[in-house]
């Protein structure tokens, strides 16, 4: 059998293809880069925002077409198959199977065995690699409990639900023992993960604090996505002590105004989140910071906008995911009173982007020139020159007199910046 997995939207579902893949890759099937040549095709859904389920509808009419010359399976599943199943169903009879969140390891069993077996709750695989790679994902909880009032999140995931000290131990020594050089521990709240072990309860630094001393080959430790009302004391001073957390955080910001906070149900303050930032950099001098920021939010006002600008000055963030409020059917954000005209939002984002851009450029610029150790991800597309990541996310370009592998670990002298990117020369490979 030879598949395909198209994967849109966020980490948790890369990670769950990477899971399925493995399952697949188990039984014998074979991957396909084309749908022309694949007996299935599996598309991994996303429902965060209406643009992502629109993309999906076109991808369904374009493999509708190819059903029609090439027989194949066609499975849509996540979190757009978990919201609106019924709708799939009547809207693309030609999809052989929709399958919700919890159900997406039952994918293989209806493959091999014809038979599908509903899930009551969200299950977690034991590995989440791909084969190769040198950056990997670790789910550790799935599921949120903070229902923010524009996020349709806990409604396709469901409740939070922490996976196993004992299968998180065992994943990360498996991916140390494969030479993976960087892990991402994930969660729609990953800073509420809460579990036991060995009769004593375990929260995030806790698990942080069993997890680091299996690691021999990984460098660094990434984890998103935090909340900034569960971020501790705790996690912040063992940041700050443990040279494996990587010392940049991302930490979603979503608005300025408090009372714009308070009507996303963000269950924080701009004076709460101002304090957090500062108490972190007090802790941890070389910390840099990305987020997400939304403006257009339903009554927000050009003050409360300005807000947000001033907000982001002080969180001064290397990078922003930046978007506008976008509906989401079923959240009590769609049918708040004063919704932002469509024209407004974009101005009010166009002119958030242009600012951090402006700011990202003045912030790289500041650091010039320095000497950092940097994670290989591959080839520049400079001739003669490698592409790679920092512990800060920061984009080098690095020139090297000698041949360098994807997941090697450079130390790299830094003199300039090409647009986001900066460059540098090799001085060592450690």
């Amino acid at each position: 059998m030879k598949y395909l997995i198209e994967t849109y939207g966020c980490q948790m579902n890369i990670a769950e293809s990477n899971a399925l893949e493995l399952l697949l890759k188990g039984r014998g099937a074979e991957k396909s880069e084309e749908a022309k040549d694949a007996d299935v095709v599996i598309i991994n859904t996303c429902s965060v925002r209406k643009s992502a389920e629109n993309r999906i509808w076109g991808r369904l009419g374009y493999f509708s077409r190819i059903k029609k010359e090439h027989s194949l399976k066609l499975i849509v599943t996540g979190c757009m198959a978990e919201r609106m199943q019924e709708e799939l169903k009547k809207e693309a009879p030609f999809v052989d199977l929709v399958v919700g969140t919890n159900d997406k390891l039952s994918i293989v069993e209806y493959l091999y065995e014809g038979a599908f077996y509903n899930n009551d709750s969200y299950e977690f695989l034991p590995s989440y690699f791909k084969d190769g790679d040198f950056s990997s994902f670790v789910p550790i909880m799935n599921g949120c409990n903070n229902f923010c009032s524009y996020c349709i999140v806990p409604y396709v995931r469901g409740r939070e639900k922490s996976r196993s000290v004992e299968s998180i131990i065992s994943e990360v020594k498996a991916l140390d023992a494969l030479n993976v050089r960087e892990i991402t521990l994930l969660g729609q709240n990953v800073n509420s993960y809460r579990s036991t072990y060995e009769g004593r309860d375990i929260f995030f630094p806790e698990l942080l604090e069993l997890i680091i001393p299996h690691l021999r080959n990984v460098k660094w430790i990434r984890f998103e996505s935090p909340h900034p009302k569960d971020f501790s004391d705790n996690l912040i001073k063992l940041i700050a002590k443990e040279e494996k957390l990587a010392k940049h955080i991302h930490l979603p910001m979503q608005a300025g105004s408090s009372r714009i906070l308070s009507l996303m149900n963000r269950k924080t303050t701009r004076d709460d989140f101002i304090s957090l930032v500062n108490k972190m950099r007090d802790t941890i001098p070389t910390l840099s910071f990305s987020t997400d920021v939304m403006v257009g939010f339903p009554s927000e006002s050009e003050e409360e906008y300005f807000e947000t600008l001033s907000m982001m000055d002080i969180l001064n963030p290397t990078e922003a995911f930046m978007y506008y409020y976008n509906p989401r059917e079923g959240t009590k954000a769609q049918a708040m009173d004063n919704q932002i005209p469509q024209d407004i939002k974009s101005s009010r984002l166009e002119r958030l982007i242009e600012e951090q851009l402006e700011r990202q450029k003045k912030q790289k610029s500041g650091k010039l020139p320095f000497e950092c150790e940097v994670l290989v991800t591959g080839l520049a597309k400079d001739q003669g020159r490698y592409l790679g990541r920092n512990e800060h996310n920061d984009y080098i370009s690095i020139k090297s007199d000698k041949p360098l592998e994807r997941g090697d670990i450079v130390l790299v002298r830094v003199k300039e910046l090409s647009g986001n990117t900066f460059k540098g020369v090799l001085i060592d490979e450690l």
